[in-house]
């Protein structure tokens, strides 16, 4: 890991952990955004369950809209906004993704609470639901599957990884007066630049 990727993921975790403790109700939120194979934009907020010089990850059902445009086309931005912190903080991320391994999954989806892993079974994410009531009755279904035993994690669920190719941070000024950071891997190395707000 080079200096200055070392030096945006330390900016990062630093502002996350402000953000985080001057009570911002999600922190870890981000949007992700998305293009299908015909370039058509989509864009979602998710949560942020990990990061680490491998990348920033989340998770989600692979079925799902996201999970199909992120199979066809494996690039995404991701958009923190702190607007509590600061003057407001944005950070954004690029670059391409890529599955977590199968054991990261498990670990995680084990994490979680009971009627989440049951969730992720019942949820046939992104697809035409007729009627709350069968969601409700797949959530049963899936309860009464499972009784007694561990929940096993669905095989159409799991974590992508977006593998950063550009992080800017966006510090917010009086009178728009912004100032912007970025650090891109450009042939293989990593630099710092101001931008203009």
């Amino acid at each position: 890991m080079t200096d200055l990727y070392a030096e945006a993921l330390d900016t990062f975790a630093t502002l996350l952990a402000e953000a985080t403790a001057g009570g911002d109700p999600e922190p870890t939120a981000m949007t992700v955004a998305t293009c299908d194979a015909q370039g058509r934009p989509s864009a979602r907020t998710v949560l942020l369950k990990a990061f680490d010089a491998r990348g920033f990850v989340f998770y989600t059902n692979y079925d799902s809209r996201k999970g199909q445009q992120l199979a066809a086309n494996p690039q995404a931005a991701l958009l923190f906004l702190w607007k509590q912190l600061r003057e407001q903080v944005q950070v954004k991320v690029e670059g391409t993704v890529e599955p977590v391994d199968l054991a990261e999954a498990d670990a995680y989806f084990a994490s979680r609470p009971r009627a989440s892993q049951i969730g992720a079974w019942a949820s046939l994410q992104s697809q035409v639901l007729d009627s709350r009531e069968l969601f409700e009755a797949r959530i049963d279904a899936f309860e009464k599957k499972f009784a007694g035993g561990e929940v096993p994690r669905p095989p159409h669920w799991s974590g992508f990884r977006v593998v950063p190719e550009r992080i800017e941070f966006w510090y917010g000024a009086k009178y728009r007066l912004h100032e912007r950071q970025s650090y891109a891997r450009v042939d293989g190395h990593w630099t710092r630049r101001l931008l203009f707000p």
